[in-house]
């Protein structure tokens, strides 16, 4: 199998679907702890990065999803 074949995004809508949105104070203080926490990965250390990366990248969904709520949308 080749690594295009083995392929899974780091979001895909129809598995990572979430139907609770946090407050957006909570979605606030998440996001600065998880930045705050991969700040300190090493970036020589792929395991730390790819981590990093899924945790920013649920931190900063779930902020937007926040945003998005306050606004009405």
């Amino acid at each position: 199998m080749t690594v295009a074949e083995s392929f899974t995004p780091l979001h895909d809508p129809a598995r990572d679907a979430d139907n609770w949105t946090p407050p957006l104070d909570q979605a606030i203080a998440r996001a600065r702890k998880v930045l705050d926490e991969k700040a300190q990965a090493n970036i020589h250390d792929q395991d730390a990065m790819i981590r990093a990366a899924v945790s920013l990248d649920y931190v900063l969904r779930d902020l937007l999803d926040a945003l998005d709520k306050e606004d009405g949308q």
